[in-house]
C-alpha cells in the first residue's frame, strides 16, 4: 500500500536538516545561520481558552505538521524563536487565516503559562490591576512565532497570500484599520534555480524535481545536471514518488536511489509501451521508429551499446538479438 503523503511530508520536513534549510532559505536567504543541532521537537497540539477565559465552553484545537524551538546562543544569551511548517499537496484557499489561527493560538499559550507561573510564584512585586486581571505583566515578552507553508505542488500557487486577500471589501479606507496577515510560503513553481541553489539538503533536489514534474524535458535536464540526484535518501524518493505520482521503482532494502537511471527507466519503459501498441497495430515503422529513438536516447546519457542492448531486453519483450540489431544497426 502507498504510504500517504502527507505522512511521508510530514516526517521529510521534520528531519532536522531539512528543517533548518528551510527556514534558513526564507529567514537568512540560504546563510546557514539556523543549525540543526538548535532545534529542539515541540507538541505540536495546541489547545487555548481565549486568555484563560473560565467559562468557555468549546476550547480550541489545532495540530500543526511540525513545530520546533529554536535555541539562539549569542554571548552567552539564549534567546528563543518558535518554528512552524505546515505541508501542502493542495492549494489551500484558507492558508491565511488557518496559519494566522495556529500562530494565535501559540501566543495565548504563551500568555496562559505566564499567567499560571506568576500564580504559583511567591516573592514577586504585588501585580497592578492591569497585571492581575490579564496575568501578563508589563516587563513579561513572547516568543516570536514564524509559520512557514511549504507546497509540494507542481502548479502554481493561486491561492491567497494575505487575509486581506480574503476579504469582502476593498475600501482602503476601511481596510486600514483591519488587522492583516500574511503567509511564509515556499512553492517549487516559484522557486528558482538561484534560490534552490542555497538549500544545502535533499530539499533541492525535491523542489526542482516537483517543479518540472509536469515537463519531461525540462525534468530529464535537471536530474541530469543536478549531481545530488545521484543518490538520493529512499525516504526523499518515497516524497518525490508521492507527491508527484511519477512511477519510481523502488525496491525493496534499497536505501539510495539513482534519480537519473529511475528516470530512464521510466522513459525507457514508456517507449517500450509504445512500441508494443505499435506492433499489436501492426505499423512496424512506427515500432522500429520508436525503438530507434530510444536508442538514441539512452546514447544521450552516456549509456554504451552495450547496456543499451540490455536494457532494451529488461524492459521489454524484445529479443537479444533484435535489440542489437537495433542498436547496432543505429550507428
Amino acid at each position: 500500500m502507498a504510504k500517504d503523503k502527507d505522512t511521508l511530508t510530514k516526517k521529510y520536513i521534520g528531519r532536522p536538516d531539512v528543517f533548518a534549510d528551510a527556514f534558513n532559505l526564507l529567514i537568512y536567504d540560504g546563510r546557514q545561520v539556523i543549525k540543526p543541532e538548535e532545534l529542539r521537537d515541540l507538541d505540536t497540539t495546541a489547545i487555548a481558552l481565549p486568555f484563560g477565559l473560565e467559562g468557555a465552553q468549546a476550547p480550541v484545537q489545532r495540530i500543526r505538521d511540525v513545530l520546533k524551538q529554536w535555541v539562539i546562543k549569542r554571548d552567552d544569551k539564549a534567546a528563543y524563536l518558535l518554528l512552524g511548517v505546515e505541508n501542502q499537496s493542495d492549494i489551500h484557499y484558507a492558508m491565511p487565516a488557518r496559519s494566522m489561527l495556529y500562530d494565535a493560538l501559540q501566543y495565548t499559550a504563551q500568555v496562559e503559562a505566564t499567567a499560571k507561573a506568576h500564580k504559583k510564584a511567591t516573592g514577586e512585586d504585588r501585580p497592578t490591576s492591569g497585571e492581575y486581571l490579564s496575568g501578563f505583566y508589563r516587563s513579561d515578552q513572547l516568543i516570536p512565532v514564524i509559520t512557514l507553508v511549504i507546497y509540494f505542488g507542481a502548479k502554481r500557487w493561486d491561492g491567497p497570500m494575505s487575509l486581506r486577500e480574503m476579504f469582502t471589501v476593498r475600501d482602503n479606507a476601511i481596510l486600514k484599520f483591519a488587522a492583516d496577515y500574511r503567509i511564509n510560503l515556499v512553492a517549487p513553481e516559484a522557486l528558482t534555480e538561484q534560490q534552490a541553489d542555497k538549500l544545502c539538503s535533499d530539499l533541492k533536489e525535491v523542489m526542482l524535481f516537483v517543479k518540472y514534474s509536469e515537463d519531461k524535458d525540462k525534468l530529464q535536464a535537471i536530474v541530469e545536471h543536478d549531481k545530488g540526484f545521484q543518490s538520493i535518501a529512499r525516504e526523499t524518493a518515497e516524497v518525490i514518488k508521492a507527491v508527484t505520482g511519477t512511477e519510481i521503482r523502488i525496491n525493496a532494502g534499497e536505501e539510495s536511489i539513482n534519480m537519473c537511471k529511475a528516470i530512464q527507466d521510466i522513459r525507457l519503459e514508456g517507449l517500450m509501451e509504445g512500441r508494443m501498441e505499435g506492433r499489436r497495430e501492426g505499423i512496424e515503422q512506427g515500432v522500429e521508429e520508436t525503438v530507434l529513438m530510444t536508442v538514441n536516447i539512452l546514447r544521450s546519457l552516456g549509456m554504451t551499446d552495450e547496456d543499451i542492448v540490455d536494457k532494451i531486453v529488461e524492459n521489454s519483450s524484445i529479443s537479444e538479438e533484435e535489440a542489437e540489431r537495433y542498436v547496432y544497426g543505429a550507428e
